[in-house]
């Protein structure tokens, strides 16, 4: 986070300043009190608003416009911090997700807690997504269901 971002979120985090700038960019009149000039020269420091009082307008698309969210792509959409946090509806989706998950699983023979242990380092729902792989056949289940092999 960037100084100037620092600088506005502090200033905004008093919700008595908050309530000043919401008047300012109404351009309500506020009660003349110190307790409002102390948060007026918050809000003046922050580049919120001017000497005047007046909100400065742009001041966050101007921040955004340099900053620009990040746009998540692939799996990374529904990753957060190399876990699962949600499933995608679309079933391409869905799959390129699952394909990611199983790249988890070494090949060869393994028990259903093995399974479980590499499945854990991706999703809180082991369960879940155990049941998720065996139905789109990327996980086999042997027919007495002791162990799984990686598709």
């Amino acid at each position: 986070m960037t100084n100037e971002w620092r600088r506005i979120v502090a200033a905004l985090d008093n919700p008595y300043r908050r309530a000043v700038y919401a008047e300012a960019v109404l351009g309500l009149p506020g009660e003349p009190t110190a307790k409002r000039e102390r948060a007026m020269s918050a809000l003046r420091g922050a580049g919120l608003v001017d000497a005047s009082g007046a909100a400065i307008t742009g001041v966050f698309a101007q921040l955004l416009a340099e900053h620009p969210p990040v746009t998540r792509s692939g799996v990374d959409r529904w990753v957060r911090d190399g876990m699962i946090h949600s499933y995608p509806a679309k079933s391409a989706d869905r799959d390129e997700l699952l394909k990611w998950a199983a790249g988890h699983i070494p090949g060869g023979q393994l028990t259903e807690a093995e399974v479980g242990e590499h499945l854990a380092a991706v999703t809180t729902d082991v369960a879940t997504l155990r049941r998720y792989l065996v139905d789109a056949g990327l996980l086999h289940r042997n027919a007495d269901g002791t162990s799984y092999t990686r598709a």
